[in-house]
């Protein structure tokens, strides 16, 4: 099998793994999708990419990982506070999601040499996303744009709400100002990806997003500061430019951050507060407490959590806490110890970016985008893998291109004549 065939195959894995991540609700699209229909649809791609893995990986060849070996290591809360079935039958089923997952994760690890192939993979993907979303807009903008999520943007032709969109819309335009910043691709191509993407970030009015996209880029310039001039002088332009918008379009800022809601509103996080503060003080056992409840649908109450770290508590104990933050430590303490470079970079924009958003956004403990975003910084921190030496036979000493030299008696040497 050629690499090129390879590669493809690898590219289609991961894009099947993004679609079994986009969710199953959502807001109403312009052609009503059965939940049945959508959730076989993003079931069957799990399957699709476990097996493509498998494919081209059939001698299960692995890297070792320690990101990929705590997720698996998280399987083990899930299962255990599932099998008591307090949240149902539907807990084993996404224990066995989950579990799918991360063999395709392990399967795929094989390919990870620190290189921006996965980052790569992960800007077409989500940007085709974003086309559908760009599709719907123009298509039905009254239904891109409903008065039920205030005038947010919203998936029109998949149901996407504009969390979701804004958080493709964010990674999506944080890599590819580091890919041209490192000369990995050229500006053209960069600005056909990050204005839509900006348009769309901005049209779903998503405070998270935004901010985990500034900060994230702070700190995975500031990475590169002292190696890249191309890193200060864009920083420079970005502090310049930020100030002189500070200052210029400081009301209608002002006016995008607030949507229109009252500081109480805000001051409780739009009520994920009340949720937060319920959910803590929810009576619990000594089994509840280190294994969680089981996996679920992120809520509590039949409201959302919106904060991975009480999701996670919620599901999966302290056990899968201790777990989770471990996986962001041991990701963000490689990239600290890795020598500045695009590939540490984009992996330091990564990891904040998932820290950021897990105070306002569900998903570090189950199958979804937050883990892949994690997924693709594992595999730009991995080390190139080392080259295998052929072996070559030992060769004789006395040896030529024809064959071994044969000893000639000095009885049959003829003298040299001068």
């Amino acid at each position: 099998m050629g690499a090129d065939h390879t590669s493809k195959i690898v590219g289609t894995a991961w894009g099947l793994l993004i679609l079994n991540t986009l969710g199953s609700t959502g807001a109403k699209t312009i052609v009503p999708l059965p939940r049945s229909l959508i959730q076989m649809v993003t079931m069957g791609a799990l399957a699709a990419a476990f097996a493509l893995a498998l494919a081209v990986n059939l001698r299960l060849r692995v890297r070792a990982s320690a990101f990929v070996f705590l997720l698996t290591l998280l399987l083990v809360p899930s299962v255990i506070s599932s099998a008591n079935l307090e949240s149902g039958f539907g807990a084993l089923f996404r224990c066995a999601r989950l579990a799918l997952f991360v063999g395709t994760l392990w399967l795929l690890s094989r390919w990870w040499d620190g290189s921006e192939t996965f980052v790569r993979h992960h800007i077409r993907i989500y940007f085709a996303v974003l086309g559908s979303v760009a599709a719907g807009l123009v298509i039905s903008p009254g239904a891109a744009l409903p008065d039920l999520y205030g005038g947010r943007l919203v998936g029109a032709l998949w149901p996407l709400t504009p969390p979701q969109i804004g958080q493709y819309a964010a990674v999506i335009i944080g890599l590819t100002v580091l890919l041209v910043l490192g000369r990995r691709t050229d500006r053209r191509s960069a600005a056909v990806v990050i204005v839509p993407a900006l348009v769309l970030l901005a049209l779903t009015h998503t405070r998270t997003a935004t901010l985990g996209l500034f900060i994230g880029l702070v700190l995975a310039i500031g990475s590169l500061l002292l190696t890249s001039a191309a890193a200060r002088r864009f920083f420079a332009w970005a502090v310049l430019c930020a100030a002189v918008a500070a200052v210029a379009f400081s009301s209608a800022l002002q006016a995008w951050f607030l949507r229109g809601q009252s500081k109480e509103n805000i001051s409780n996080l739009t009520g994920r507060a009340k949720v937060w503060d319920a959910l803590l003080a929810a009576p619990r056992s000594t089994s509840e407490q280190l294994f969680g409840a089981g996996l679920g649908d992120k809520s509590f109450g039949g409201l959302p959590i919106d904060n991975s770290w009480l999701a996670v508590y919620h599901e999966q104990g302290l056990t899968g806490v201790a777990l989770v933050a471990a996986i962001i430590i041991v990701l963000g303490g490689v990239a600290l110890l890795r020598p500045p470079s695009l590939s540490r970079a984009c992996a330091i924009f990564l990891i904040s970016y998932c820290a950021i958003a897990s105070y306002t956004e569900a998903g570090l403990g189950d199958a979804s985008p937050y883990l892949l975003h994690l997924t693709v910084a594992a595999s730009l921190l991995a080390a190139p893998a080392a080259a295998t030496p052929l072996s070559t036979p030992d060769v004789p000493r006395l040896s030529t291109p024809e064959g071994p030299r044969r000893r000639i008696p000095r009885w049959a040497r003829t003298s040299e004549v001068t």
